[in-house]
C-alpha cells in the first residue's frame, strides 16, 4: 500500500514538470519554425460547411491537411491561405459583413475582412494568387460532401515568421439544395457574371488557433487529392472567371489597408504565395 501511495505521489509531483517541459519544446519549436497549427473551419453563408485544418512547418516546408464536409458533392471547392505578413489584422468575416443585404456574403464583401489570397491551395502545380480560381486544380467533394486534402509546399520566411496571422477560405455554397453551382442558386458572381455567384462565395473560414504540440510530417514532395471532374459548372467557365476572382481582391487593397488603420488597435501580418 506505501509503495503504490509512494508511486502515486511520484507521478503527481512529475506531472506538472512534464506539462511545463512539453509546452516549453513547443514554443521552441515554433520559435525555430517548426510545429504544428490548429484551423478549425466555421460556416459562412449558412452553408452548414465545418471542418478543421492542420498547418505543419520544418523550416520552409509547409504541410497543409483539411477535412471539411458540408460543401457541395461533386463540385470543386476553391481554397485558400488568406491573412498578412505585412502588419495588417484581417479575420473571418460574418453575416454582418453582407453589405449589399441580399442575403449572400460575396467573396467582395468578404475580401476587406479576410484579405488577399497568400497561398492557393491547389492540388497541383502552381500556389499563386493567379491560381486563386484554377478549380481544374482544386480539390473535389465527394458525393456526401466531404473533401480530404493535403499538399506540402516550400513558402516563403514572410510566411513562416507570420503563420499565426493566416486563415483558410473555403469557397462553394448551394442556396438552392440542389447539389451543384448554378444561376437560380444566387445569380451571377460579382466577380464575373458568367458565373454563378455559389461557385465563388465563401462557404467557410477558420482562423490558426495556435500552436499544437509536436509537429505535422512534412513529406520531400509534393502531394495533394487529384484534379478536378467536369461536374456542374464547365471548368473551362470557372477558370475564365479566375482573372476576376484575383483582380477584385488586388481592387480591394487600398480599403483593407485604410481598414487596418482606422482598426490600428489590432496587428497582424500579409502572406506571401508559395
Amino acid at each position: 500500500m506505501i509503495a503504490k501511495r509512494t508511486s502515486r505521489l511520484a507521478v503527481l509531483v512529475a506531472l506538472p514538470a512534464a506539462l511545463a517541459l512539453t509546452v516549453g519544446v513547443s514554443s521552441l519549436a515554433v520559435a525555430e519554425g517548426t510545429g504544428a497549427f490548429q484551423i478549425n473551419l466555421d460556416q459562412l453563408n449558412d452553408s452548414g460547411s465545418k471542418g478543421t485544418a492542420m498547418l505543419g512547418l520544418q523550416g520552409n516546408r509547409l504541410t497543409v491537411k483539411i477535412e471539411s464536409e458540408g460543401l457541395v458533392p461533386g463540385q470543386p471547392s476553391a481554397q485558400h491561405l488568406h491573412g498578412s505578413t505585412d502588419g495588417h489584422d484581417f479575420h473571418c468575416p460574418d453575416a454582418s459583413d453582407d453589405t449589399n443585404g441580399d442575403g449572400v456574403l460575396n467573396n467582395t464583401e468578404a475580401t476587406v475582412d479576410y484579405g488577399d489570397i497568400n497561398i492557393s491551395l491547389t492540388t497541383k502545380g502552381p500556389t499563386d494568387m493567379a491560381s486563386g480560381l484554377a478549380v481544374d486544380r482544386m480539390p473535389v467533394a465527394d458525393a456526401e460532401g466531404k473533401l480530404s486534402y493535403q499538399r506540402t509546399l516550400t513558402v516563403s520566411q514572410d510566411v513562416v515568421d507570420h503563420i499565426r496571422d493566416l486563415h483558410i477560405v473555403q469557397h462553394g455554397i448551394d442556396r438552392n439544395s440542389n447539389k451543384k453551382y448554378d444561376f437560380d442558386g444566387a445569380g451571377k458572381s460579382e466577380l464575373d457574371p458568367k458565373l454563378p455567384q455559389e461557385a465563388t462565395a465563401p462557404t467557410n473560414c477558420g482562423e490558426v488557433q495556435g500552436a499544437a504540440v509536436g509537429s505535422i510530417p512534412v513529406g520531400g514532395v509534393e502531394t495533394g487529392t487529384g484534379p478536378a471532374e467536369e461536374q456542374g459548372v464547365p471548368l473551362a467557365a470557372l477558370g475564365a472567371g479566375g482573372a476576376g476572382f484575383v483582380a477584385v481582391t488586388g481592387a480591394l487593397a487600398l480599403a483593407r489597408r485604410r481598414k487596418g488603420v482606422l482598426g490600428a488597435g489590432r496587428t497582424g501580418g500579409n502572406g506571401a504565395a508559395a
